[in-house]
């Protein structure tokens, strides 16, 4: 049930006290998502169930109801939510707001994409799983395309900036950018499936190469 202001109430367990329990909806929300992730890291995207999920969270599949209405709702806004979490975080750098200098801007970015926020082992097995089922489910398609398309327009501005301070000559921001994007995604893909043969320091120091070798004034 939800009181005035829109929070949860949960019954506690029953110890004779009619004490109540009150969650903000956004935290039961949450903790259902988070719950989400790490079953989908475990068992994969196919066998995803709602008992599973709360019982991963400890709720009960009355709350999952009440705050999602359904599996497939779930696992959308699951979807939407580490999408949103990677691309927010890229394009909160790229838009540089906090970090004037254009090179600092790539440092600041490189360490995001490649840092341990986003290379969790249970994250990036959540993206590649939603991407593999991207063309089969036209809803998770959108959804991803939706953020991609955002967060590669910012990049191509971030480079189209680089290439016009730094005086680069020959050099198509797109293109360079969509190899950028590639490459990074290609780094995820290794550090999920070929840990032992991929480490994140060598990560980074491929991806750091390839931006001395398109912007040598801005990366040392």
């Amino acid at each position: 049930m939800t009181d005035t202001s829109g929070a949860v109430v949960e019954a506690l367990p029953d110890t004779g006290s009619k004490r109540r329990q009150i969650r903000p909806k956004a935290e039961r929300r949450q903790q259902l998502i988070d719950a989400t992730i790490r079953c989908i890291a475990q068992h994969g995207l196919s066998a995803i169930t709602m008992q599973m999920v709360t019982r991963e969270a400890g709720l009960s599949v009355g709350i999952a109801n009440l705050h999602f209405e359904s599996k497939d709702n779930l696992l959308k806004e699951t979807l939407r939510f580490v999408a949103e979490e990677y691309h927010g975080g890229q394009i909160e750098i790229m838009e540089g707001e906090e970090i004037p200098d254009l090179g600092e801007r790539l440092d600041a970015l490189l360490d995001f994409q490649l840092g341990r926020g986003v290379t969790q082992r249970q994250k990036m097995s959540v993206w590649f799983a939603y991407y593999g089922e991207a063309g089969a489910r036209p809803v998770y398609q959108k959804i991803v395309s939706t953020v991609d398309r955002l967060a590669a327009q910012k990049l191509e501005a971030l480079f189209t900036d680089i290439i016009r301070e730094g005086g680069y000559q020959d050099v198509d921001a797109r293109e360079l950018a969509t190899g950028y994007s590639a490459l990074i995604d290609g780094l995820h893909l290794g550090l999920l499936v070929t840990p032992r043969e991929l480490s994140k320091r060598r990560a980074r120091a491929v991806a750091r190469d390839f931006l001395r070798r398109a912007f040598p004034r801005h990366i040392d």
